[in-house]
């Protein structure tokens, strides 16, 4: 077993150091989503936590971690006799991102519950993490399935497994620990609540600490062991503060005043639903115990504000996570000013932070004697840490471009379900009809692989002809493997929405780029919300550029747009082309992800020799290759020359106008983007 890094090692990232050490303070906070650009020691101090949790007692032989001395009585390896109990270290259970459902939650023998009716059932990463750490690794990439059966786990603190009639339920009670990078996609709101902390981080702009860091990575490299002696100490006197802070956390007392600034800060920045009131209250006790205190301070309330709240002020996924301290600073003040007078106590300046305590939690800094003094590099994760939504530079125009300042976009709004004509096989999302582990059954088929989902009908009626030459004799069904059937299932699968706008001066003549961009952020919330991956191909001047490769960040894609210039000629060829070939190559990468295009243009076409017979010779290769498209008409005026319905007729897609893609128009109905007036036209 490697020797991993130690937690005292990690330069900097005070704030994540610190949110880590509070879950290992008190659990019940709920867990920390590390959010931050690549190559910020994410997963690094994530893997050293567990060095520092003190040891578990379980049952011995338990496969599911059972305390000894309250052991779960619908344990599937119970009933446990008393006495049987052992220690270990804490568990760390990393949860790969490609990571099936049975490898998740676990599997149950399927031909030995039909043919013996025995409970065979195979622990997976849920029971392995009970009373531990359950580590998602780029948490942003799991599948929904995936993420379903984690938030149903960390609700009731118990998964259940069931397949056809048989049923198994374990305890799985975990520190759920994620990290991301947002540049990747963001999370579902739902799961983003799950998470008790966040922190954002991001590489140090110090020399003296990037300096720090190389050097101790260099010397980890060379020899692990002996850059982990040299830290044994510190980590030793870490995990000795972890467990008297925990001794200490039921004696720490939330007072009244502390708790009214809690409630009073949840209102003003409002949070949906309790659950950010009560992360705060425990987060804040933590920090108590954390500084050797019986008694939760201000600092400690606003501290477990800028950790617990950030990620649940997010409106719509274009919000960028943060907090406004200045407003966070008011509302304590306010909340203390509106608290009943008290006596004065003898010390009013004591246990504020900085002082031999350790008030407001702050975390021990990292070293030993050869451990530099390095400044902090974070002071919370509010609004001044995000970083920044990409600012891309405005593309150079050609001659006479007539370059026009960017425009903000409009509000955006519900659209209509585009999808895509016909059922695939691409990964699971919410927009488009294939054939899935998920959804309806539609029929069977002899399993390829591990059996995952049995049709007991189809196997049953295998199995019956059989019965006599087997020798049946008593009630049982005698199944052999060949008998099972796999279940075929249909639901929904995620696309690549490729959007190609139009930036040309003809747009931005009429002023009409406000409400385009609106329209197309519509539709990129649309798409974040049916688990698409996203690209952007602008053309204007003299040639096309694709703004933004395919994604899984509607985030990058809505900031693109933002800065997006009008202005000059028409290429709508370039712009056909250049999406045609980002088309190509998407295509060698993911062969499953099916295209859906999505034109926003009024469909003039000025660039170039032969301008409009180029259009059209471009927009043929979508309708040879039976590319998914959908041309947004972006004409307005009483007189309206029809050239996006003419594009459509040749990408052998359809034409929506923008109040058309609204979905709360008379025409906003749920259609394919092909074959609107055909018989394979299905709502959705």
């Amino acid at each position: 077993m490697s020797t991993p890094y130690p937690f005292t090692a990690v330069v900097g990232q005070d704030n994540l150091r610190l949110a880590l050490l509070l879950n290992a303070v008190s659990p019940k906070v709920g867990g920390v989503l590390v959010r931050g650009e690549k190559g910020t020691a994410k997963s690094t101090a994530v893997r050293a936590l567990s060095a520092l949790l003190p040891a578990v007692d379980v049952v011995a032989g338990c496969r599911f971690s059972c305390d000894p001395d309250a052991p779960d009585l619908g344990c599937p390896d119970g009933p446990h006799e008393p006495g049987t109990g052992a220690s270990r270290p804490a568990r760390m259970v990393e949860l790969p991102v490609g990571a099936s459902e049975d490898r998740l939650v676990g599997s149950l023998d399927i031909e030995r519950a039909l043919s013996e009716g025995v409970k065979a059932f195979e622990p997976g990463l849920l029971a392995s993490a009970n009373r531990g750490i359950l580590y998602v690794d780029e948490v942003n990439l799991l599948h929904d399935h995936l993420i379903d059966l984690l938030l149903d786990a960390a609700a009731m603190g118990a998964s259940y497994v069931e397949r056809e009639g048989v049923s198994v339920r374990h305890a799985a009670r975990f520190l759920l620990v994620g990290t991301m990078n947002p540049e990747e996609g963001e999370l579902r709101p739902q799961l983003l609540d799950r998470f008790g902390l966040t922190v954002e981080v991001a590489a140090s702009r110090e020399t003296d600490q990037r300096v720090e860091v190389v050097r101790r990575r260099l010397a980890y490299d060379d020899d692990p062991e002996a850059f982990a002696a040299r830290f044994a100490e510190d980590e030793a006197a870490l995990r000795d503060r972890v467990v008297a802070a925990r001794a200490l956390l039921p004696q720490v007392v939330l007072g009244d005043g502390a708790l009214r600034q809690i409630a009073a800060t949840c209102a003003a920045f409002e949070v949906d639903g309790m659950r950010a009131d009560i992360v705060m209250a425990r987060t804040a006790t933590a920090l108590a115990a954390w500084a050797g205190r019986t008694e939760v301070e201000s600092e400690d309330v606003r501290q477990a504000a800028l950790l617990a709240l950030p990620h649940r002020r997010r409106r719509n996924p274009f919000d960028a996570p943060g907090l406004d301290e200045d407003k966070l600073d008011e509302t304590l003040e306010e909340a203390r000013e509106n608290e009943a007078p008290e006596p004065p106590e003898d010390d009013p300046d004591g246990g504020g932070p900085g002082d031999g305590g350790g008030g407001g939690g702050q975390p021990p800094e990292g070293g030993g004697p050869d451990t530099p003094d390095l400044p902090s590099q974070q002071q919370g994760p509010g609004a001044d840490d995000a970083p920044a939504a990409p600012q891309e530079p405005a593309p150079t125009a050609g001659p006479g471009a007539g370059e026009q300042q960017a425009v903000r976009a409009a509000e955006p709004f519900r659209t209509k379900m585009l999808s895509v004509p016909g059922i695939g096989e691409g990964a699971a999302g919410r927009r488009s009809r294939a054939r899935t582990e998920h959804g309806r059954t539609t029929g069977s088929r002899r399993p390829q692989g591990a059996l995952t989902k049995l049709h007991l009908a189809a196997t049953v009626q295998a199995a019956a002809p059989h019965q006599k030459a087997r020798g049946r004799s008593g009630a049982g069904l005698v199944v052999r493997r060949d008998d099972l059937r796999q279940a075929t299932r249909e639901g929904r699968e995620g696309n690549l929405v490729l959007f190609v706008v139009d930036a040309s001066g003809s747009m931005a003549a009429r002023q009409r780029m406000s409400a385009v961009k609106g329209a197309v952020l519509s539709l990129l919330l649309d798409a974040y919300q049916r688990r698409d991956k996203v690209g952007l191909v602008t053309f204007r001047g003299q040639d096309a550029q694709v703004a933004l490769p395919p994604t899984s960040s509607v985030d990058a894609a809505a900031a693109r747009l933002e800065t997006l210039p009008t202005g000059g000629r028409t290429p709508l060829a370039a712009g056909l082309l250049k999406a045609h070939d980002v088309l190509r190559v998407e295509r060698l990468r993911d062969a499953a992800r099916r295209p859906l295009v999505v034109v926003v243009t009024d469909g003039r076409a000025t660039g170039g020799v032969e301008p409009v017979a180029r259009a059209g010779r471009a927009a043929r290769l979508f309708a040879a290759d039976k590319v998914a498209s959908v041309v947004v008409d972006c004409e307005s005026g009483y007189v309206r020359l029809g050239l996006a319905g003419q594009l459509a007729g040749e990408l052998g897609g359809t034409a929506v106008t923008l109040d058309e893609l609204r979905a709360d128009s008379i025409a906003g109905l749920v259609k394919d983007v092909q074959g609107m007036n055909s018989p394979s036209r299905r709502a959705a």
